[in-house]
C-alpha cells in the first residue's frame, strides 16, 4: 500500500512538472516579453501542485521552473537574461556569473514551499479550502516576485541598472514598480486561477490519499 502511494505521488509530481515545461516553452504562455522584463505564468502550475502535493513537490517544481528559466533566458535572451542565467554575461562584461543561478533558483523553489505551506495554514480553518487556494496563489505569486526583485538589487543591482540605463539611486525605486505592477497582476491571476483549478482538485487528491 505504501509502495502504491510513493509511486502514485511521484507519478502526480512528473505530471505536474511536466505541465510546468509546457506552459514555460509555448511561446507566449510561460513568459510572456513586456519589453525589458518578462512576466510570468509558469509559477501558477507549481503553486496549484504546491496546494496539491505538499511543500516538497512544491519545492521540486519550483526547481523545474528556475531551470525552464535559465534555459529560456539562455536561448531566447532579452537585454537583463545575465540575472537568470550564468552563460548571458551583464553588457560590458565578457562572462556571466553563478550568481543568477540563485535568483533562478531559490525564489522558485521557495514559491512552491511558502504556497504549500499558507495552504495548509489555512486550510485547516477553512472547510471549502477556496480561500485556502487563493491565499496560496497570492502568497506563492508574491513569493516570487518579491524575491526576484530583491535578489536583483542585491546581487545584480549595478549591472542592472545599467542594462535599464537608470541610475543606481533609482533602482529601488523601478524595482518596487515592478512588484507593485506585474507582481500585483501576476498574483490576482495566480489568486482566481488556483481557485478555479487547484480547489475543485483537493477534494480529488485528499481521497486519492485516503485510499
Amino acid at each position: 500500500m505504501e509502495k502504491t502511494k510513493n509511486i502514485r505521488y511521484l507519478v502526480q509530481v512528473s505530471l505536474m512538472a511536466a505541465i510546468v515545461c509546457v506552459v514555460a516553452f509555448v511561446p507566449f504562455l510561460g513568459f510572456i516579453p513586456l519589453g525589458v522584463i518578462k512576466a510570468t505564468t509558469v509559477h501558477i502550475p507549481v503553486i496549484i501542485g504546491a496546494i496539491l502535493l505538499g511543500p516538497k513537490a512544491g519545492a521540486v517544481l519550483g526547481a523545474v521552473f528556475g531551470l525552464t528559466s535559465v534555459i529560456k533566458n539562455t536561448i531566447e535572451p532579452a537585454v537583463v537574461s545575465f540575472v537568470f542565467t550564468p552563460l548571458i554575461p551583464a553588457p560590458g562584461e565578457t562572462a556571466g556569473s553563478l550568481k543568477a543561478l540563485l535568483i533562478a533558483f531559490i525564489p522558485r523553489i521557495l514559491t512552491g514551499v511558502v504556497a504549500a505551506l499558507v495552504y495548509r495554514a489555512i486550510a485547516r480553518f477553512n472547510k471549502t479550502k477556496t480561500v485556502a487556494c487563493v491565499a496560496a496563489g497570492l502568497a506563492g505569486s508574491m513569493t516570487n516576485t518579491a524575491l526576484v526583485m530583491g535578489s536583483i538589487y542585491f546581487l545584480f543591482g549595478q549591472q542592472y541598472a545599467a542594462a535599464r540605463e537608470v541610475a543606481f539611486e533609482k533602482l529601488a525605486g523601478v524595482l518596487m514598480a515592478v512588484v507593485f505592477t506585474n507582481g500585483l497582476a501576476e498574483a490576482a491571476v495566480a489568486g482566481v486561477l488556483c481557485a478555479l483549478i487547484a480547489r475543485p482538485l483537493v477534494s480529488v487528491f485528499e481521497k486519492q490519499r485516503q485510499k
